[in-house]
């Protein structure tokens, strides 16, 4: 069970690390499972020709394994709430990042879509509004051990409160990504970063509206990450009155009804 604290730290910063969030041993057997789809040699570096290679949806007992283990659980109950999220049965895309000089194109600071690609085909026209609209929780599992030369994934800490206020006043239809990306999501520019490291095993639950960002790779071991949406059972609803307030739900109500105030700047 996640602690009263973690839980507060949650709402404040946006994300809660939990360490050995699934076996060490399950990691590495899916490990093995994304090689063979990379189409890369474990064995050969001169195989991994590319920056980032991005495996779609792989829908194996192991990976529902890995995202429904009972601390998991019991972490998904405590941020959205009992019987309001879906079991994950796969765990979403994987952008697997090589040792590379080469830019791979993809790190710039954004939020990841909720709604909207049910009808549009182009991805900058999926949209996030101020109620999470088809999202309850961005998670980052590690497959890999990520440390910071590994492109560990960059978090704006606290960015969540930015973008809620940022969503408010577009109500239902809220932004597009691009829309969301034409200021360069500045709202958030002086948070603190947080890099997302740890060992494989770890999991980084975070709120909807983090803002965050890829890194390249500059390490010397490929590094494993799948990025799934948990998805919500019952739509997040900041203004709930038929129940208790998830901390999802808490920090964008508590985002709106506090006073802006400027971030801190990152030391």
């Amino acid at each position: 069970m996640l602690t009263e604290a973690q839980i507060d730290a949650f709402v404040r910063d946006g994300s809660v690390r939990l360490d050995d969030a699934f076996p060490r041993e399950l990691a590495e057997a899916c490990r093995q499972i994304l090689w063979r789809a990379t189409g890369c040699d474990e064995h050969d570096p001169a195989t991994w020709t590319r920056p980032v290679v991005r495996l779609g949806e792989i829908p194996h007992p192991l990976f529902r394994e890995a995202a429904s283990t009972p601390a998991l659980v019991a972490a998904y109950d405590a941020l959205v709430g009992p019987g309001r999220w879906l079991p994950r049965g796969s765990l979403g895309t994987f952008p697997i990042r090589f040792p590379s000089a080469e830019d791979p194109g993809d790190c710039g600071w954004h939020v990841d879509a909720s709604f909207g690609w049910e009808e549009e085909s182009d991805f900058l026209q999926w949209r996030v509004n101020v109620a999470s609209k088809g999202r309850a929780l961005l998670m980052l599992f590690l497959f890999s051990d990520v440390g910071e030369a590994d492109a560990p994934t960059r978090i704006r800490a606290g960015s969540h409160v930015d973008l809620a206020r940022r969503l408010a006043p577009h109500g239902e239809r809220g932004l597009t990504l691009g829309e969301l990306a034409g200021n360069g999501f500045a709202e958030s520019a002086g948070r603190r970063e947080v890099l997302a490291v740890g060992a494989a095993g770890t999991v980084y639950l975070c709120h909807p509206f983090l803002v965050h960002a890829a890194q390249p790779h500059r390490g010397s071991e490929p590094r494993f990450l799948a990025q799934p949406p948990l998805l919500p059972r019952i739509p997040v609803d900041p203004w709930r009155v038929d129940g208790e307030l998830s901390p999802v739900e808490r920090a964008i109500r508590e985002a709106l009804a506090a006073p802006a105030v400027s971030a801190a700047p990152s030391p």
